[in-house]
């Protein structure tokens, strides 16, 4: 669940259905979605015809006891149906059909438990004859792959001294696809894994898995980024990933038979994690009094939990509408695919697959220890938190863009399940969740009413910030790692330090102490960064350098060979020019 802000090259604001929420705006307020514009996409004429496809082909949910659907099948086709695709396994069978009367008629037909039209707009042409996406021209990176921000704020580059993964780890990307040419993704991308679930059947063709939109592939390398000396890194750059892609092309929309499409296949092909940024549309809440509804949520239910019994967890994002997951009145977004109406809805009304029994609800941070001011919370709906604003990760076609949501937030706790994967081999995903709640740093309730709770389990983090480092079995090295996540204000025209204390580290700092900086200031050729040691000794590390560009997210390594270790170390920042203003962030040293 995301905002796009992939610099000047792509508009801001992906469609609201691509995320499963309304976008965050780069102001952090969310971005109503256009109804009118759902309506036209849904009333558009298919892009190619089908023999079978005729208008008015709507898709249905059948759901019958798991086993031999033969005789529900056969009834599917005596009244006026066609099986899509069928998943006996969990009971669950997708039918198409024109005809106005036919989740009735089905309604009666023996051994029939559930049926439900997991759409309000027809099914395209295209999933009878899907089109495969494009595959991009690859950019060239310049070498250099400093450590982000996100990354040592879950301490991950201090995690990969421990390990990076293990490549007989599997995870799942189910998203809008992944472009496993990027060469930040190509050395850990499973092909033989990856499918297309769009529509709700497996494409097992080559390529069906790519992005149809950059979602997807943003998402994967925040999980696993190959520790190739270019771009970036993820969080477990040593694991297996693989795309089932489960958004259609043109509306990224995921519905509820692409999604049980997804889990099935997580669990048949042995994926440890799965990373669901998304929700399942058109509903953003899905209620069990409406009887299209409760049969979505029955199949998707039934999915993820054949999967889970197969020994995969899923995690998934809680959403981006700064909203009460455990107080719910209303939803304003649903159905997405054609004209949404505000309806009163309940606690019983859920949000999936992110409430659903099982699944680890992912809720972003800002830097440090904030809430990201769009995420959504909710009083035991929350599982763990962590980094979602202004993440920086791959794109299609070999390039590079920053994007905030509990969609961004989602794949670093995937990445930290993978470690935990890596090192306790054949552990269960009930095992897993444990430990992503052990693991995780505890977060007190700011000043606002809205977080109850306790440090230890409240309605903003739940359990707390996930830490790549406690999750591989270590702690940072005493002495050694020290940090400030306060904000700063860089004014106009003025300078502002921000102290690190430091203490316990013998004798001198090392040759190659690393400096690890996250300001946010628009302009940066504004800006002179120092490092300040304790005896006053200046090292710069950028002065006035990247003109128009915005923030400087970086790693520096400095000789500090000559200057003793312990005492009060400062970053310096002194902003030279009128107009644009930011802050320190946060910042670190590593020695």
């Amino acid at each position: 669940m995301l905002a796009a802000t992939l610099g000047a090259a792509l508009a801001f604001g992906a469609p609201a259905a691509l995320a499963g929420t309304a976008p965050v705006s780069p102001s952090g307020q969310t971005v109503p979605a256009a109804p009118a514009q759902a309506a036209a996409k849904a009333a558009a004429a298919p892009t190619s015809q089908s023999a079978t496809w005729v208008a008015g082909t709507r898709a249905y949910l059948v759901i019958t006891a798991p086993g031999d659907s033969s005789a529900v099948r056969s009834a599917i086709a005596a009244n006026g149906g066609t099986v899509f695709s069928n998943f006996d396994s969990i009971g669950v069978i997708v039918a198409h059909s024109a005809s106005a009367g036919f989740a009735t008629t089905m309604r009666g037909v023996s051994g029939v438990q559930q049926v439900g039209a997991t759409r309000t707009s027809d099914v395209p042409a295209d999933a009878y004859n899907p089109a495969l996406p494009a595959n991009p021209a690859q950019s060239t990176t310049p070498a250099g792959e400093p450590v982000r921000a996100d990354m040592s704020q879950i301490k991950a580059d201090q995690a990969w001294a421990v390990t990076t993964g293990s490549s007989s780890v599997k995870v799942g990307i189910l998203d809008t696809g992944v472009d496993d040419q990027h060469q930040d993704l190509a050395p850990n991308f499973n092909a033989a894994d990856s499918v297309s679930c769009a529509y709700g059947k497996p494409d097992t063709r080559t390529g069906a898995w790519r992005d149809v939109d950059s979602h997807g592939t943003h998402v994967a390398g925040t999980i696993a980024a190959a520790k190739n000396g270019k771009g970036v890194v993820g969080v477990a750059p040593g694991v297996k990933i693989s795309a089932v892609r489960v958004a259609e092309p043109g509306n990224s929309f995921f519905f509820a038979e692409n999604t049980i499409c997804g889990f099935v296949w997580a669990g048949d092909h042995g994926f440890k994690v799965t990373n669901n940024s998304y929700y399942t549309d058109p509903w953003q809440f899905n209620c069990p009094d409406n009887i299209d509804q409760a049969a979505i949520i029955e199949g998707v239910k039934r999915a993820q939990e054949y999967a889970e019994g197969k020994g995969s967890l899923q995690i998934a994002a809680a959403g981006n509408e700064n909203y009460d997951l455990a107080h719910k009145t209303t939803d304003t977004a649903s159905p997405n695919d054609s004209t949404p109406v505000t309806r009163t809805i309940t606690n019983a009304c859920l949000d999936i697959p992110t409430e659903l029994p099982g699944v680890v609800t992912v809720a972003a941070n800002g830097s440090g220890t904030s809430k990201a001011s769009f995420s959504n919370f909710g009083s035991g709906v929350i599982d763990v938190a962590a980094p979602g604003s202004d993440v920086y990760s791959t794109v299609p076609g070999g390039k590079y863009g920053t994007k905030s949501g509990t969609s961004m937030a989602t794949p670093h706790v995937v990445g930290v399940a993978a470690l935990l994967a890596s090192t306790n081999p054949g552990i269960t995903p009930a095992q897993l969740r444990d430990k992503l709640a052990t693991q995780a740093n505890d977060i007190a309730c700011p000043s606002d009413s809205r977080c109850t709770g306790t440090a230890a389990n409240n309605s903003f983090f739940g359990e707390g910030q996930v830490d790549a480092l406690k999750a591989v079995g270590s702690t940072p090295p005493p002495g050694k790692y020290f940090e400030n996540l306060g904000d700063f204000a860089i004014n106009d025209n003025a300078t502002v330090e921000s102290p690190i204390t430091v203490s316990g580290v013998t004798g001198n700092a090392p040759a190659t102490l690393k400096v690890g900086v996250d300001i946010k200031h628009t302009y940066i050729g504004d800006l002179k960064v120092d490092l300040v040691a304790p005896d006053g000794t200046v090292y710069t590390l950028s002065n006035r350098a990247g003109g128009s560009a915005d923030n400087i997210v970086q790693s520096f390594t400095v000789n500090a060979s000559s200057e003793v270790a312990n005492g009060l170390w400062k970053l310096r920042v002194n902003d030279n020019a009128n107009s644009d203003t930011g802050k320190i962030d946060a910042w670190n040293l590593t020695f």
